[in-house]
C-alpha cells in the first residue's frame, strides 16, 4: 500500500532548505492525497517518487479488516498485494476508472485493479524501516538529511525524490542523481552524500 501525503509546511519538513519537488512552496489547496495499493509497496512508493509533483510518499496497509496490521501478519493473506485505487470523491472515482478503462485498451487486455471508496478503508502507516526503503540503503544520506523516525521519512519530499531515484535500475542512479544535485538547493554536507552515492555506483 501505498499513500501520498497532500499537506505539508515548511515546520514538517526536516530536510529545510532542501525541501522537494520542482516547487517545495506548493499551497495547500493545490495539493490532494491519493492512496493507491499493489503488489510491492517499495516498488510502489519509489515509482512515484519519481513523478513530477509528488511531494510526499508513505507506504503503509489499507483495506484490510486488520487494525493496526504489520507486514509480518498482512504476509501470506492471498489478498495483501492486491492493486487498488481508493477514491474520496465521484470526480476521482470517475478519473480512475477512466484511466483504467484507457491502459487496458491500450494493453489489449483487462486489468483487474480495484477502485474502492477511501471511506471504506483505513490506512495505517508501515514499519519505519519500509519507509524510503531504497533511501535507507544508504545510511550516510539519510543521516544528512536527520531521517531516522517514520516521520521524518513521510514527511520529507527530498527523500520521496531520492528514494524514486535510488531504486532506478543501474547507470540511469548516476544521471538522475547528478541531474538532482543540478537542479535541487542542498546543504553541503546533502550534496556530498549523494556524490559520494555516486562515486560508489560508479566503482
Amino acid at each position: 500500500m501505498y499513500k501520498l501525503l497532500a499537506h505539508h509546511s515548511q515546520s514538517q519538513v526536516h530536510d529545510c532548505p532542501e525541501t522537494g519537488s520542482s516547487n517545495p512552496n506548493i499551497p495547500p489547496e493545490f495539493l490532494r492525497e491519493a492512496v493507491f495499493a499493489g503488489e510491492s509497496f517499495w516498488n510502489l512508493e519509489a515509482a512515484y517518487g519519481r513523478v513530477d509533483g509528488v511531494v510526499k510518499t508513505v507506504t503503509g496497509y489499507c483495506g484490510g479488516s486488520l487494525r493496526k496490521p504489520t507486514y509480518r501478519e498482512n504476509f501470506g493473506i492471498s489478498t495483501h498485494q492486491r492493486s487498488a485505487i481508493f477514491y474520496s470523491t465521484e470526480e476521482e472515482r470517475r478519473k480512475a476508472q477512466e484511466s483504467k478503462i484507457r491502459r487496458q485498451m491500450k494493453l489489449n487486455r483487462r486489468i483487474v485493479t480495484k477502485v474502492i471508496a477511501s471511506d471504506s478503508a483505513d490506512f495505517f502507516t508501515a514499519e519505519n524501516q519500509h519507509q524510503k526503503y531504497y533511501l535507507q540503503k544508504y545510511y550516510r544520506l539519510c543521516e544528512c538529511l536527520g531521517l531516522r523516525s517514520t516521520e521524518q521519512f513521510s514527511e520529507s519530499n527530498i527523500a520521496c525524490a531520492l528514494n524514486g531515484i535510488l531504486a532506478m535500475d543501474g547507470g540511469l542512479v548516476i544521471g538522475r542523481l547528478a541531474k538532482f544535485i543540478e537542479t535541487r538547493e542542498l546543504l553541503k554536507k546533502t550534496r556530498l552524500a549523494i556524490e559520494e552515492v555516486i562515486v560508489e555506483d560508479l566503482s
